[in-house]
């Protein structure tokens, strides 16, 4: 290895972080909502184990995953992220530190969203519509296997947000309203991240330091170390801290949207990716409430000492600006049409 590559991996040395673990088997609801509440305080992030979902198809899941980024570049661009935020997102498309990135991160991605008919009048929302599929003859099975595991992380989410909802101290059921989880907003992220070193002093990243838009995410990684979390982005110099991949489990962390429905009492925490030479794959799910639902500060966790510091907002929109604010506006992709 040569001095310069040596000189990128320096700065990514760090302590892993040390996260709570919270079985979704567990009989004992007290503990779990004990656990979560002490890590949704801390740092928003916390390992889901006891899930159901096995691990055979989680191999699966990531071998299908790998089976498409191994795509020649021409036949992925056949499937370019449309204004949905469906489809493929190539390398440098998303820039999530724009202050302290150059370019942008160094990943490929591809979305998947819940599938609504194009003649639906469901179909005219942001963030609805019909997805984009590789043909079953290029990738044979790829669709029903994505298509299964949304409805599993869909299955894990409604889970852990009881949970959530007894640590905020409301209703068990609070997050299954209709306008809630009821009709989410529920995003399948698949990610590569090519084998290349970051190296932070450069503003090179896998993934540019950021929170999450939206409730939770649900986070599945093979077993190569590269997420960092900060849980105080305010210190001063900012300490990142590596979280250890665990095979079973999730790894969940809260978005911005339950930071501000909680009034800061439940933290959305800064991470990014950096990357140490291997190729690195990871499943995102992110889960936020229905289009029309109003994230306004929950009864529960204000007071007359404690007002609410967010003003409401309705998902869909914030969603959207969160969006296009992040990602490349697809006219500078115009020179790969045919």
């Amino acid at each position: 290895m040569g001095s310069s590559e040596s000189e990128a991996v320096a700065p990514l040395a760090s302590k892993t972080a040390t996260l709570n673990h919270i079985s979704l088997a567990d009989p004992d609801i007290e503990k779990s909502v004990s656990l979560l509440k002490q890590a949704c305080v801390d740092s928003g992030f916390f390992y889901v184990i006891d899930h159901g979902i096995s691990l055979e198809f989680m191999d699966e899941v990531f071998a299908q995953s790998k089976k498409f980024f191994d795509l020649p570049i021409d036949e992925k661009m056949k499937l370019l992220r449309n204004e949905k935020h469906r489809g493929y997102t190539p390398i440098l498309d998303e820039t999530l530190d724009p202050d302290n990135q150059v370019k942008g991160d160094h990943k490929e991605g591809y979305y998947i969203g819940v599938e609504v008919p194009e003649d639906d009048p469901q179909a005219e929302k942001p963030f609805y519509g019909p997805n984009l599929w590789p043909s079953a003859d290029l990738l044979p099975g790829w669709r029903e296997t994505m298509e299964q595991y949304q409805r599993e992380a869909l299955r894990v989410t409604k889970a852990v947000a009881k949970i959530i909802a007894l640590a905020l101290d409301l209703d068990a059921d609070f997050f299954d309203k209709r306008e809630m989880l009821g009709e989410p907003i529920a995003v399948l992220r698949l990610i590569y991240y090519e084998g290349n070193i970051s190296n932070p002093a450069k503003g090179i990243y896998g993934a540019g330091a950021h929170s999450d838009y939206g409730l939770l995410t649900l986070l599945a990684t093979d077993d190569v170390v590269g997420l960092q979390v900060c849980k105080d982005k305010d210190a001063q110099p900012q300490i990142w801290e590596f979280v250890a991949p665990l095979r079973g489990a999730l790894i969940v962390n809260l978005g911005d949207m339950l930071e501000r429905w909680s009034n800061c009492i439940f933290r959305s925490t800064m991470h990014r990716v950096v990357l140490n030479g291997q190729d690195r794959y990871s499943v995102a799910y992110f889960v936020e409430p229905s289009h029309e639902c109003l994230v306004e500060c929950l009864p529960s966790c204000h007071s007359e000492a404690n007002p609410p510091k967010f003003p409401p907002v309705t998902c869909g929109s914030y969603l959207l600006k969160r969006y296009n604010n992040t990602h490349a506006n697809l006219s500078t992709y115009k020179k790969h049409e045919t």
